[in-house]
């Protein structure tokens, strides 16, 4: 096997798995867009005379359909092929020979490693956006099919105010859609295309248009100067990991609410029975799993916010293979928020409030604050006045 590095001497295959990791696996979710980028790129060396016409089209066209190939399952990366550029390139040459052997001019795994991830990272805030978007509609929808239902508001656990369970999910829908548009601003953090950058000093030897290769990208410009491409690794992972976390956070707080408003004690929630699971010993249980397992997911995304944050932190500049550590934590990132934003929306169809039992768990203490504003209103006192009365009359004076 043939890695883009190889220079015909064996390397110590213990030293190999190493170093691989996982890469070979995790790569899988980039071949997409590093044919896309590859595509780009030879293109572009034809524009610029330094790859000939029938060539750039050729490798183009064998790209695409490697990256049809895989995403029909008909391959995968082996771990002897070590990542998603080498396998890709591999099966090019083979398919074209000499022509194959050419579209890596001008470029390094560096700046392609960086691009496709920036590439993924552009469609996967994209459609996690768009989730949480229906996340939000669905809490709306839960807000206007039981807005009239009442429900106690609580702070420190405590019975506080009255509030209603229209107000309760309309204040997550407004957080989910807080969300989704922090979510769509770190577009701006991965609109500029390291193509062509590679090592991370540029070719300068070379005609290269980055210019081209980032319109064709749909990127807002080539990232300059070069030197900041490979500084900039890790920051947009960290602000999408960041943004997931606390979008992870509101889902996990609602799920904590259903989880508390379900128990026998509170009873304020009905769940359907194909919701819940059970016990393998207590025949009554019906228990509420998958709000707990969404409340768990958040300190899951804190720890993989950490490592994605910490990797980067003590590095010199240019390119290091610990970079290659900030993709499996920030892969499964990714695949929580959009399993958990999935099915948080779909379990909120289900979610049913007891009107009765609610409507008992509105004891006067609730309207204390409302009793305390219509003295100051009607009998002119001073609010720290109208607090001590009502106080009073609770038994919560001094």
């Amino acid at each position: 096997m043939t890695r883009l590095w190889d220079k015909g001497s064996p390397v110590d295959s213990a030293i190999l798995h190493f170093t691989v990791g996982d890469d070979w696996i995790l790569d899988q979710r980039l071949v997409a867009h590093d044919v896309r980028a590859s595509v780009a790129h030879a293109r572009m060396l034809a524009k610029q005379g330094l790859l000939s016409a029938a060539d750039a089209e050729a490798i183009a066209r064998t790209l695409d359909e490697l990256g049809a190939a895989h995403a029909r399952g008909e391959w995968a990366i082996a771990r002897e092929e070590e990542d998603a550029h080498t396998a890709l390139e591999a099966r090019l040459v083979a398919k074209l020979g000499e022509a194959g052997k050419r579209v890596h001019l001008g470029r390094s795994r560096n700046d392609q490693v960086l691009t496709a991830m920036r590439l993924w990272l552009r469609e996967e805030i994209t459609t996690l956006a768009v989730m949480v978007d229906a996340l939000a509609e669905a809490a709306d929808a839960l807000a206007r099919r039981e807005s009239s239902v009442l429900l106690p508001g609580y702070t420190h656990m405590q019975r506080a105010m009255p509030s209603s369970v229209g107000l309760w999910a309309g204040g997550f829908a407004t957080e989910f859609r807080d969300d989704a548009a922090s979510l769509r601003r770190l577009l701006e953090r991965v609109a500029t295309c390291p193509l062509g950058s590679a090592a991370g000093y540029g070719v300068p030897f070379l005609p290269l248009d980055r210019e081209a290769t980032s319109r064709e990208l749909g990127f807002d410009g080539a990232q300059e100067p070069v030197t900041a491409c490979q500084l900039s690794r890790g920051k947009a992972e960290a602000s999408f990991a960041f943004e997931a976390s606390l979008l992870l956070q509101d889902i996990g707080r609602m799920a904590s609410d259903l989880c508390l408003y379900a128990t026998s004690e509170f009873a304020f929630v009905r769940l359907p029975q194909e919701f819940t699971t059970g016990s393998s010993i207590m025949p009554q249980k019906r228990n509420p799993d998958v709000f707990e397992l969404l409340r768990a997911r958040s300190a899951q995304a804190s720890a993989d916010l950490l490592a994605v944050l910490n990797v980067p932190v003590k590095l010199t500049s240019g390119y290091h293979r610990d970079l290659q550590l900030i993709k499996a934590p920030l892969f499964r990132m990714a695949d929580a928020a959009s399993a958990c934003t999935g099915i948080l929306t779909h379990a909120l169809s289900g979610v049913r409030f007891d009107p009765e039992r609610c409507a008992a768990a509105m004891d006067p203490s609730l309207y204390a604050t409302e009793e305390a504003c219509k003295l100051v209103l009607e009998d002119g006192l001073p609010f720290r006045d109208a607090y001590q009365r009502i106080a009073a009359r609770y038994g919560q004076s001094k």
